[in-house]
């Protein structure tokens, strides 16, 4: 090429192809009000409560930053019982919802054919219902005196319960059963659903190669079924044992003193002691113990999809 002769001109398709600065931007638009979000009503709300929960003061006399940590030590030591009591409480409600909705979302999902929608629907049909009316609800069914505790009695189920610790004084009612059953069926769907799609998307040719191949029904689902439903496990249990562990509503109705969770003294600190920084410090501590057990969880189970 010779030095008057002109560069050629790119090609109409490689304009075409070459992104413009604005289209490289439009994700990061859409992304925006997203991120907004997240800061107004979860960041900050963060940031206000971090520097809350090293306040020192009164309400009289006005709270102020002191960098005050040794906050976080006097309440996990003043309560670190009802901490205790969360993990527990959440941990066997996950497991019983998981144990209830697993075989109902196998059940959907493989067996019930044209009726999976209306199943679908009463599955979620609580939702309908204001969670407190729920909870209330299961002041009825596990009132002294009633069929439940009556049929309990009878088949002398009050007596192991009682053994465990679990009930006492042949009652349900404002016992740690109590606040476990609550919690339970108000997180059942929590389970169901997650369990629902992750078995609703298995392949069922599988299930025919596995019985072409002589496996049993059981070991079809120990090898097949369950592997493959394992995201849903997962997801299943993150959803029900993290409200759970918090959750306070249950605690104040079905339970008693003796069974107050976390929830129930960061509400108390809150709006009746009004102690901003103790409650703060609950808070985070709640936080970063369900952060940990969840990581640990999530590592264990093995599920790529979720890590």
């Amino acid at each position: 090429m010779s030095a008057t002769e002109a560069p050629p001109a790119p090609s109409v398709d490689a304009e075409v192809r070459k992104p413009s600065a604005r289209r490289r931007l439009v994700p990061y638009w859409l992304l925006l009000p997203g991120i907004l979000w997240l800061l107004v009503f979860f960041a900050l709300p963060m940031v206000y409560q971090a520097s809350t929960s090293v306040q020192t003061g009164s309400l009289e006399k006005g709270f102020q930053v002191s960098w005050h940590f040794s906050t976080y030590w006097d309440a996990f030591a003043d309560y670190h019982p009802q901490f205790v009591r969360s993990l527990l409480y959440a941990g066997t409600a996950t497991l019983l919802c998981l144990l209830l909705g697993y075989p109902l979302a196998y059940l959907i999902a493989f067996r019930a054919g044209r009726w999976r929608n209306l199943v679908l629907v009463l599955v979620v049909a609580p939702f309908f219902t204001s969670f407190l009316i729920r909870t209330l609800a299961w002041k009825t069914i596990l009132a002294d005196g009633g069929a439940v505790v009556g049929v309990m009695d009878t088949l002398h189920v009050l007596d192991v319960t009682a053994w465990l610790g679990w009930t006492g004084d042949n009652r349900v009612l404002a016992t740690p059963m109590a606040v476990v059953c609550g919690l339970t069926y108000n997180f059942l769907p929590f389970m169901i659903l997650p369990l629902y799609t992750s078995l609703e998307r298995i392949d069922g040719r599988l299930h025919e190669a596995a019985r072409d191949l002589y496996a049993t029904p059981a070991t079809t689902f120990r090898k097949v079924t369950l592997p493959l439903s394992m995201p849903g496990v997962v997801s299943g249990t993150l959803l029900t044992f993290i409200p759970a562990s918090g959750d306070y509503v249950n605690a104040e109705l079905l339970g008693s003193t003796d069974t107050k969770m976390v929830g129930s003294v960061i509400q108390t600190q809150f709006l009746r002691v009004l102690d901003y920084p103790t409650a703060a410090a609950l808070s985070f501590i709640l936080m970063a113990v369900v952060l940990f057990v969840v990581t640990v969880y999530i590592r264990r189970s093995g599920t790529e999809d979720l890590v």
